[in-house]
C-alpha cells in the first residue's frame, strides 16, 4: 500500500473505481453471454444448463450496475465490485464441477477474473488476494467431485499453482498500478499548481503594467508642470503687473466698462496663477520617495482635483462637507490623482446616463485616527456583477478607445500604499459611492 496525502486523491481515486467498475461490469456481461459459443464447442450436451446459468449471471452482474448508480452503490463501489467480479468464478466452478473436474478447460475462465482485477480494476492488494484465495477455494470445491483429480502429478496442482500464481502477479500489478495514478494525479495537481501561479503571476504583471503606465503619465504631467512653470508664469506675473498699472490710470476710472475688462483680465490670469501652482503638485516629484512622506490639509487636494476637472465639471452641482481639522499624511499628487479619477468616472457614467440633475457630494469624518472620505454621485449606479470587478485591471465598461480601465486599479494600489482601502458601494438606479481612508498628520508636522 501507498500513502496518499493529498486529500483530493481519495476523492478522485473514488470516482475512477466507479466509472471503471461499471465499464468493467458491462465488458463482463458481454464476455459471459460470449462464453456460450465455446460451450457450444466443448460440451454441447451442457449448452442449454450453461446459457441459462450464463443469463442469471449476467443479470446479477447488471444489478449490480444499477446499484452502482446509487448513493449506497458509489459509497460501497469496492464491495460491490468484488461481488459482481466474483458472479464469473462461481458460475465457471460450476461448470468445471458438472463437466471434467481438473480437467476442463474451463480453468482458464478464472484467471480472467483475477487478471482483470490486478490490470484493468483498481483494487486494493488485499482485494486482490482475497479474490484470488476465494477462486482457488471454488476451484478446489469444484474438482471434489473427482477424486482422481487430487494427484500431485496432474492437471489439478498445475491449475491451482496457475491460479496462485496469477494471484500474486495481479497483486504486484495492483500495487504498481495504484503507485502510477498516485504519481499521475500529483503531476495534475503540481500542474494545476503552476497554473494557478501563473495565472497569479499574469495578474501582477499586470497591475505593475499599470503602475509603469501611471508613472509615465506622472513623469510626462511632471515635465510638462516644469516647463509651464517656466514659460507661463513669468508672462503672467508681468500681465497681471499690467492690469494693476492699467486699472491705477485715470480712465479706467472713468469707464465702468473698461475697469470691467480689465478685472475680468486679472481674475482670469489669477485663474492661470492657480492652475500652474497646482501643476507644482506634479513637477519634480521623487518616485522613489515615501508616499507617506507629505503633510497637508485634505481641502486642499480635492479643491486642486476640482480645479483640474473643471472643465468636465460643467453642469455638475459638487458640494463637500469636510472637518475643521483635515491635516492628513500622503503623497498629494498621487491623490490628486485618485480624486481625479474618481470625479472623472462619476462624471462620464452621469451624463451616459443622460442624468437630469447631476451632483456629485464629497464628505470626510475621521475613524480611529484615519480620515475616511467618501465620493458620492447620483448616476445610474454599477451593477453587482460590475461592481466586484471594477478594481481589476484593464476592466472597463466605456467603448473601445475611451479608456484602458486602469483607473479604479492604479487608485485602489495608491490608497492601498497609504494603509488604506478603496471600496465601491452602490444601487443601481440610484447612486455610486467610492470610499478610502488616509492617515491622519502627525501633531506638530507642518
Amino acid at each position: 500500500m501507498i500513502k496518499r496525502p493529498h486529500p483530493g486523491y481519495e476523492m478522485v481515486l473514488r470516482n475512477y473505481r466507479l466509472d471503471s467498475s461499471r465499464g468493467g461490469a458491462y465488458i463482463c456481461i458481454v464476455m459471459v453471454l460470449a462464453g456460450a459459443v465455446l460451450d457450444y464447442g466443448l460440451y454441447p450436451q451442457h449448452q442449454l444448463d450453461f446459457a441459462l446459468a450464463r443469463i442469471l449471471c449476467s443479470l446479477v452482474i447488471f444489478g449490480a450496475i444499477l446499484l452502482l448508480r446509487t448513493n449506497w452503490g458509489r459509497i460501497y463501489t469496492p464491495a460491490l465490485t468484488f461481488f459482481w467480479l466474483m458472479m464469473p468464478q462461481v458460475m465457471i466452478a460450476w461448470m468445471i464441477s458438472v463437466t471434467e473436474g481438473a480437467n476442463s478447460i474451463y480453468y482458464a475462465g478464472l484467471n480472467l477474473a483475477i487478471y482483470a482485477s490486478g490490470i484493468a480494476l483498481p483494487f486494493s492488494v488485499l482485494q486482490n488476494l482475497l479474490l484470488s484465495a476465494l477462486t482457488l477455494v471454488l476451484y478446489v470445491f469444484a474438482c471434489a467431485n473427482y477424486p482422481e483429480s487430487f494427484v500431485l502429478h496432474g492437471p489439478f496442482l498445475v491449475n491451482s499453482l496457475l491460479l496462485a500464481f496469477g494471484g500474486v502477479t495481479a497483486s504486484a500489478c495492483t500495487m504498481y498500478n495504484e503507485k502510477a495514478r498516485f504519481m499521475l494525479f500529483q503531476l495534475r495537481a503540481e500542474l494545476a499548481e503552476r497554473n494557478r501561479q501563473l495565472e497569479r503571476t499574469n495578474r501582477d504583471l499586470s497591475q505593475i503594467k499599470g503602475q509603469m503606465l501611471q508613472q509615465e503619465k506622472m513623469a510626462a504631467i511632471g515635465t510638462l508642470a516644469a516647463g509651464l512653470l517656466h514659460e507661463v508664469n513669468n508672462p503672467v506675473s508681468y500681465c497681471l503687473m499690467a492690469i494693476d498699472l492699467a486699472m491705477e490710470e485715470p480712465i479706467s476710472h472713468e469707464s465702468p466698462t473698461l475697469r470691467e475688462c480689465l478685472e475680468d483680465a486679472k481674475q482670469g490670469m489669477r485663474r492661470v496663477q492657480h492652475i500652474v501652482s497646482d501643476l507644482k503638485t506634479f513637477a519634480y516629484r521623487n518616485p522613489d520617495t515615501q508616499m507617506i512622506g507629505n503633510q497637508f490639509p485634505f481641502k486642499k487636494v480635492l479643491e486642486t482635483a476640482i480645479r483640474f476637472t473643471g472643465h468636465e465639471l460643467k453642469g455638475v452641482k459638487v458640494t463637500s462637507d469636510l472637518p475643521e481639522e483635515d491635516m492628513v499624511r500622503g503623497d498629494d499628487g498621487a491623490l490628486v490623482g485618485v480624486l481625479i479619477n474618481l470625479l472623472s468616472n462619476a462624471v462620464l457614467a452621469m451624463r451616459k446616463a443622460n442624468q437630469p440633475e447631476m451632483k456629485i457630494h464629497v464628505s470626510a469624518s475621521w475613524v480611529d485616527n484615519r480620515l475616511r472620505v467618501e465620493v458620492l454621485d447620483n448616476g445610474p449606479g454599477i451593477s453587482a456583477t460590475n461592481l466586484q470587478r471594477v478594481f481589476e485591471p484593464f476592466f472597463t465598461t466605456r467603448e473601445v478607445g475611451q479608456g484602458l480601465g486602469l483607473g479604479l486599479s492604479i487608485s485602489y494600489r495608491v490608497i492601498e500604499q497609504h494603509g488604506g482601502t478603496l471600496m465601491a458601494e452602490s444601487v443601481v438606479g440610484e447612486w455610486t459611492k467610492m470610499i478610502f481612508d488616509l492617515p491622519r498628520a502627525e501633531r506638530g508636522g507642518a
